[in-house]
């Protein structure tokens, strides 16, 4: 009944817009694939989602990306959390910005970083694929009310772990469907450098460079943090 209203619907659109009925299917022929959704032969990313089990993370901040994590995982039905461990390392700092005169800060910028690994489940488990998640949030100060300042703390950190749980989940998704190999560095062979427009320059002369990664891809390009820029 429902397909038959949306069919209904759909020639009754003016011709201009049932392009954007057809995209989908050209976008397909074009070598995009959706992400999410059953493909001929495969197992759809979210049955193997719901198998992942995502490790104990200390400390608060490292419970709410836990939970995040959990609830993304599930989707909208039961988890089984019985062929995959998901291990995940957050780092969270904060940076005051707005400096006064009077040397307080206006707003407290929040960077954090994860780096996650996918393991089987078995006596010896396997690293089937790694990957790392960077976002940047914060939060005005308002050090004349304690507690609205850590309520402002607390909600940043929310949105933080959430982010971070939602870029993770869509790595290990991607993996899922292409089940390409974890990334190795290599031992020989000269190593590229990117510009990085972002960062600040040391001198006129000096133009702010970056190393590529381990698996030959830019940082900038994934979202990792970039331990190896530097300036040429």
């Amino acid at each position: 009944m429902q397909k038959t209203r949306f069919l209904r619907k759909a020639l009754a659109l003016p011709l201009t817009a049932l392009p954007l009925l057809v995209l989908p299917a050209a976008l397909s022929g074009c070598g995009f694939q959706p992400l999410y959704g059953e493909q001929k032969g495969e197992t759809t990313p979210e049955v193997e989602l719901k198998r992942v089990y995502v490790a104990n993370i200390p400390e608060r901040s490292g419970q709410q990306l836990r939970l995040a994590l959990q609830q993304n995982m599930a989707g909208d039905g039961p988890e089984d959390p019985d062929g995959y461990t998901l291990i995940v390392q957050p780092s969270f700092g904060q940076e005051s910005i707005d400096i006064h005169s009077d040397n307080t800060s206006g707003r407290v910028r929040m960077n954090a970083h994860a780096h996650w690994q996918l393991l089987t489940v078995e006596q010896y488990p396997k690293l089937l694929a790694q990957g790392d998640a960077s976002t940047m949030d914060g939060y005005t100060s308002t050090y004349e009310q304690y507690f609205a300042q850590t309520l402002n703390s607390e909600t940043a950190i929310g949105r933080v772990a959430q982010t971070l749980a939602e870029q993770v989940t869509q790595q290990v998704a991607t993996w899922f469907r292409t089940h390409t190999a974890p990334s190795r560095r290599r031992d020989q062979g000269p190593a590229a450098y990117y510009p990085t427009p972002n960062a600040i320059p040391e001198s006129e002369k000096q133009a702010p460079m970056e190393q590529e990664g381990a698996d030959a891809i830019p940082d900038m390009a994934t979202g990792r943090n970039a331990p190896n820029a530097g300036s040429l």
